[in-house]
């Protein structure tokens, strides 16, 4: 047999070259579009089958875990976070100096069930509308059926634990209800440490959550606390007095604020004995702070207010990320909350974003409730284009990265 010319080995050996390039080339590609399929551009998301028609939003691809079952119907486990508080603030401080009850916070979580030794990060909303008699809300065991089902459904089978915490003086939480007071700090401080501590935690922290539960973020982040890693606050306060009050003026709602609305979350029936501990200071003095602030615009001396506002600090000290999703309709918690704060965010060199659009004070992702407050004006006109159906989508991929850490 005629030996192969130098010219046709040279022709076989670029043919099979070729072959293995292909196929490596096949293979990056395949890769490609899998890491696209996570992390979609926003430009893309148009031609991507999100869900449309359910209340909330879906991620795209649910996740390999399921949830790991406990000894109640709910699939959740249920503690209490002993923290300390001064002897100044009164309530469960005081009743702990004479052998009562110490501060202590509510706190249910739920896990998935993942392969010995894994950790995983947690997801955790703060506030005080779990299991209070005045919000007509189920106990804190119990997924709230306004962010933590769907929290439970998309995400934590992604890899994540996801937590719901009570606030000081509500649910099953002690002390008084200060409205975003020391004592409230301290005790979501104590329950982010415990969550990033716990022997199935990876030690990283995200919170999340609307309104009042929008605002627990900030002050969690205030600490600079190195477990807590990202916050999402949606429509959530920066400042208790700046909710209220502007360039001078007030609304109506200032005087009523705590003493009225949040705190009836301080007394119920069946605490019994429980509800001495709302003689907190700053509680009993609440309402003439509030009436005060009507009149002089907030100019008292005592501090009050300056415990209440939570920028400054989250701006010295926290090293986290923050992602604010705002409403420019919302006339409950104003835009101004969100803008121009996202920019003091950026300069000052944290990592941020902020999700803005044509709702009201809500979730981004709610249709139903969105074609029912959208008015003429109000938002109706971008009705439902304004509706984010990747929202979800976005979460996982931006508590992917912040907390799980793949950010390859």
């Amino acid at each position: 047999m005629k030996p192969n010319s130098l010219s046709e080995q040279t022709f076989s050996v670029l043919v099979a070259i070729l072959f293995v390039s292909s196929g490596y080339l096949l293979l990056v590609q395949e890769t490609i579009e899998e890491e696209y399929e996570m992390r979609v551009p926003v430009w893309a998301r148009s031609q991507l089958n999100y869900e449309t028609t359910q209340p909330y939003s879906f991620v795209l691809n649910q996740g390999t875990y399921e949830l790991l079952e406990t000894d109640n119907e709910f699939e959740s486990v249920h503690v209490m976070i002993p923290y300390d508080l001064p002897l100044s603030e009164g309530g469960a401080a005081a009743s702990c100096q004479f052998g009562g009850e110490c501060p202590q916070i509510s706190l249910a979580y739920w896990r998935p069930k993942v392969p010995s030794g894994m950790k995983v990060p947690v997801i955790a909303e703060f506030g005080p509308y779990f299991g209070e008699t005045s919000a007509s809300t189920p106990d804190v065991s119990q997924p709230g059926s306004w962010l933590g089902v769907s929290v439970i459904q998309n995400l934590l089978p992604h890899g994540f634990a996801f937590a719901q915490v009570s606030v000081t003086g509500t649910g099953n939480s002690n002390h008084c209800m200060d409205l975003m007071g020391f004592a409230e700090q301290e005790g979501i401080n104590a329950a982010v440490e415990w969550l990033a501590t716990q022997e199935w935690s990876n030690g990283n922290v995200g919170m999340i959550g609307k309104s009042y539960d929008g605002s627990t973020p900030w002050q969690a982040a205030m600490y600079g606390n190195e477990y807590l890693k990202t916050i999402v606050p949606i429509s959530g306060l920066i400042g208790v007095r700046e909710l209220m009050w502007k360039n001078g003026s007030s609304e109506a709602r200032a005087p009523f604020m705590h003493n009225v609305v949040y705190g009836s979350y301080g007394y119920e029936a069946d605490k019994e004995e429980q509800n001495l501990q709302n003689a907190c200071p700053d509680y009993l003095a609440s309402s003439l702070y509030g009436g005060e602030a009507y009149v002089f615009g907030g100019s008292e001396v005592s501090g009050y207010w300056d415990e209440r506002y939570f920028l400054d600090r989250v701006l010295e000290n926290y090293r986290g990320s923050v992602y604010i999703v705002q409403g420019f309709h919302d006339w409950n918690v104003d835009p101004h909350m969100a803008v121009p704060v996202i920019n003091t965010l950026l300069d000052t060199g944290i990592e941020a974003k902020v999700l803005l659009g044509q709702w009201d004070h809500d979730y981004p992702d709610r249709p139903d409730y969105q074609k029912q407050r959208s008015d003429p004006g109000r938002g109706s006109e971008a009705y439902p284009q304004m509706v984010r159906f990747d929202w979800m989508q976005d979460l996982l991929e931006w508590f992917t990265y912040y907390l799980q850490e793949k950010r390859a």
